[in-house]
């Protein structure tokens, strides 16, 4: 019936890598940024009670930490590696501060370590997600939260999937995502494998895949019928709300208050669905036709660049141009992904790729900007590496911004051709933010309804002398004096001259 089942990449532990983490406890300072960056969240932290120190398996008693902080008193710390599941890439290594210059993680021989797949399998999918100790607004409150994406089939350190693990974090259970055809729907839907999963509840995001051209109009349309489904429901209580139960008729006034509020519906739907199946008036009964609806849904449509900037452009302008409350994520690569690295109209200029085989010609378009100029949108640029807990920050805004909003977020691939391979993936997207590569912001149209200023800049002003040498560091620049001698300085040039326009504007945004 073209449903895919969940909780189905986990199992197939498909043991590709050869090289995994090992974790030294004496070296570990709980700050999760190893879990943070994992694109396939096959590295996670754990803070344990006694019952579940005690249900651990005998691989893993030895390892444990007392957890550190004032609201996790009496909890045991520890991070746990997923061997057969991890690809290998040594994103968490290198992300990893250490101790004193000593790292916690360590890349060893991948068969040494399966043992630990069995304390894995018990940690991730048994254990208590204690996400409410420290605050989801930092790497480490939010490194707690579930993963409701894990596992997935993206490249080995992939710059696309820990944004989209993040929002699966903050947001998973409630999620109904529209994903446009490229890298992002193969690695989250290779029927019959799907990386998300469901909580001890049986909740989960509920994803599919739509076409590069119309997958904005999808999601669109997603966010209508669930508005459309609220609307039935109001309709039906507010028909007989006055004719039943004392107690229905309370739970009902309180949902007509705080229908579109998540967090306050979920504290009672249980006992409003109770009462509802109690009930013995049979005209309000017929709102249980929507029992999975009386949550309201978090629309997100998500795609690359090349559904973004390019294909499916179009719609996404009319989805912008509108006022519906729904998110969009672009994982923007700067080239078609999944096609073998075309260029887009998110390549920058000088950039080498298929179609661009000399240089890339024109400046990376500026969807930001394009965004912003409709005034209602709510519009974020994001990288990672260079300020996670401003990416944390933006998808929870962007999130809980009652109209369009559209988060484009830097994602370095295996088509860039990174010196030093993908692992270095977090230090690039902070270079490229301090160079003026890929400025980050945020720009929330609520803060000018109020009379303030709605651009925040997120950086400190780019260092444009560095910009040379960062784009240097990856083959599709570095190939360019080789191929185009003759143009490649101009091309290099116009390349920073465009970047630093495109800072121009968001700068005078902000002043």
């Amino acid at each position: 019936d073209g449903t895919m089942r969940n909780d189905i990449t986990y199992r197939e532990q498909r043991a590709i890598a050869d090289r995994v983490p090992l974790w030294n406890k004496d070296n570990c300072i709980q700050c999760n940024q190893c879990a943070f960056v994992c694109p396939h969240a096959t590295i996670r932290p754990f803070l344990l009670t006694e019952e579940e120190v005690a249900g651990l398996p005998e691989v893993a008693q030895g390892d444990l930490l007392d957890a550190i902080g004032p609201t996790v008193k009496g909890l045991k710390y520890r991070l746990q590696v997923s061997p057969k599941n991890c690809v290998g890439c040594g994103l968490c290594v290198q992300q990893c501060p250490g101790k004193l210059g000593n790292k916690a993680l360590t890349m060893v021989e991948a068969k040494s370590q399966f043992p630990q797949e069995e304390a894995a399998a018990y940690l991730y999918k048994h254990v208590e997600y204690k996400a409410d100790k420290f605050p989801v607004t930092t790497v480490k409150g939010a490194s707690f939260l579930m993963p409701y994406m894990e596992v997935s089939g993206a490249c080995a350190g992939c710059g696309e999937t820990p944004y989209y693990r993040l929002a699966s974090q903050l947001f998973g259970r409630d999620m109904l995502i529209a994903n446009a055809t490229g890298c992002s729907s193969i690695y989250s839907g290779s029927t019959p494998l799907t990386p998300f999963c469901t909580d001890k509840n049986g909740e989960g995001i509920a994803w599919a895949n739509s076409l590069f051209e119309d997958n904005a109009e999808f999601g669109f349309g997603m966010r209508v019928a669930s508005d459309y489904k609220l609307e039935q429901i109001a309709r039906i209580f507010l028909d007989n709300k006055d004719e039943v139960e004392p107690e229905l008729k309370e739970l009902v006034e309180k949902w007509l208050a705080n229908y579109k509020d998540r967090d306050v519906i979920r504290t009672f739907v249980k006992d409003l669905v109770a009462a509802l199946k109690a009930s013995k008036h049979e005209g309000i009964k017929a709102a249980l036709a929507f029992e999975r609806d009386l949550v309201d849904k978090s629309v997100w449509i998500v795609g690359g660049d090349g559904w973004a900037y390019d294909i499916g452009y179009g719609g996404l302008d009319h989805v912008l141009a509108n006022e519906e409350d729904v998110n969009i994520m672009v994982l923007d690569t700067e080239v078609y992904s999944n096609t073998g690295g075309q260029s887009s109209k998110s390549s920058q200029t000088g950039s080498i790729a298929k179609f661009t085989a000399s240089g890339k010609k024109t400046a990376k378009k500026n969807l930001a900007m394009m965004a912003i100029a409709y005034g209602n949108v709510y519009v974020a640029q994001v990288s990672l590496g260079a300020n996670p807990m401003q990416a944390i920050k933006a998808f929870k805004e962007a999130e809980s911004y009652k109209g369009p909003s559209l988060i484009i977020c830097y994602a370095p691939c295996a088509n860039h051709g990174i010196k030093g391979g993908l692992s270095n993936s977090m230090r690039v997207e902070k270079a490229a933010v301090e160079c003026g590569y890929f400025p980050i912001f945020r720009y929330d149209p609520r803060l000018a309804r109020a009379g303030k200023n709605p651009m925040q800049l997120d950086c400190k002003d780019p260092d444009f002398t560095k910009f040379n040498d960062f784009v240097m560091g990856e083959t599709r620049f570095s190939q360019l004096p080789r191929i185009n001698p003759e143009h490649a300085a101009e091309l290099l040039e116009k390349s920073r001259v465009c970047a630093e326009m495109r800072w121009n504007q968001f700068k005078h945004l902000a002043d």
